[in-house]
């Protein structure tokens, strides 16, 4: 997304699969390439993954 991804929006590199259309890419950006995913910013859902980045979006806004 040339203007960066909005919070709560999906990316639109995602598969249906939810799986990385351009993953081990060089275009892919930097963000995503550094991010180290865990069992807690998962969960067992894509609900409790959300739920997740939500809570981080309250706690990192300016």
């Amino acid at each position: 997304m040339p203007h960066g991804k909005p919070a709560g929006v999906r990316c639109i590199q995602l598969g249906d699969d939810a799986r990385c259309l351009i993953f081990g890419q060089p275009g892919r950006p930097a963000v995503c390439s550094g991010l180290m995913p865990s069992a807690e910013m998962c969960g067992h859902d894509t609900g409790q993954a959300m739920r997740f980045l939500d809570e981080l979006e309250v706690l990192t806004h300016p």
